[in-house]
């Protein structure tokens, strides 16, 4: 046991009768228990199987690779259009967990035979993405911006293309754009952290949010 965790469970406000169990039944499945994204990790010869975590109005168990499992149960769920390879499994209370509890253990064995066996999921590349005009304009303008945009990760890159693209009128698109220059050429994802202050890095926690103006 991870004593990270410990104090992880500890300290949680809710959700922590949950976890606790669903940590309880992952450590009977040989996986070795990490701290990774701020949550319970739990990894098979240093690669992610599942991840426990909690939101607002549930709690869930997070396959790695749940796109690849079976679900013979159908219960896995994609937490948004836009999950690729990630699946959860969702709770609302600890009796949810205990009903589930052999289901949960043979998922999290096939993940890890699914891991065992090298397998990985054809994730959609980024060429797929539509690339909204207003930012394809930057790029001609600024080709600093582009070279910066292009060496960021594949997923920031999917990101920023998501964001973008997602309002319907131009203005708006090149709002978001603008505001986010400084971002990108700092090599900085949408959701990374840039005032060094978040306790979950290298994602934004809100801490900037405590930054006194003028201070």
């Amino acid at each position: 046991m991870n004593a990270t965790i410990d104090n992880y469970l500890d300290n949680l406000k809710q959700w922590q009768k949950e976890l606790t169990i669903l940590r309880q039944m992952i450590a009977g499945c040989g996986l070795t228990e990490e701290f990774k994204w701020m949550h319970p990790c739990y990894t098979y010869d240093k690669k992610n199987i599942v991840l426990i975590h909690g939101f607002k109005n549930y709690c869930a168990i997070l396959f790695h690779k749940g796109a690849l499992l079976k679900d013979t149960n159908k219960i896995l769920i994609q937490q948004t259009e836009h999950t690729q390879s990630a699946r959860q499994i969702r709770f609302t209370n600890t009796s949810e967990i205990l009903q589930l509890e052999p289901v949960i253990k043979a998922y999290i064995y096939e993940a890890v035979e699914i891991e065992k066996a090298g397998l990985s999921v054809n994730k959609k590349p980024i060429s797929d993405y539509d690339i909204p005009d207003e930012l394809t304009n930057l790029f001609s303008k600024n080709p600093e911006v582009k070279t910066a945009f292009y060496s960021l990760t594949k997923g920031r890159q999917k990101g920023y293309l998501l964001h973008f693209s997602k309002p319907k009128q131009a203005k708006t698109r090149i709002s978001r754009i603008e505001k986010n220059i400084k971002r990108i050429l700092d090599g900085k994802g949408l959701n990374d952290c840039i005032c060094g202050l978040s306790k979950r890095m290298p994602n934004c926690d809100g801490s900037h949010k405590l930054i006194k103006h003028g201070a």
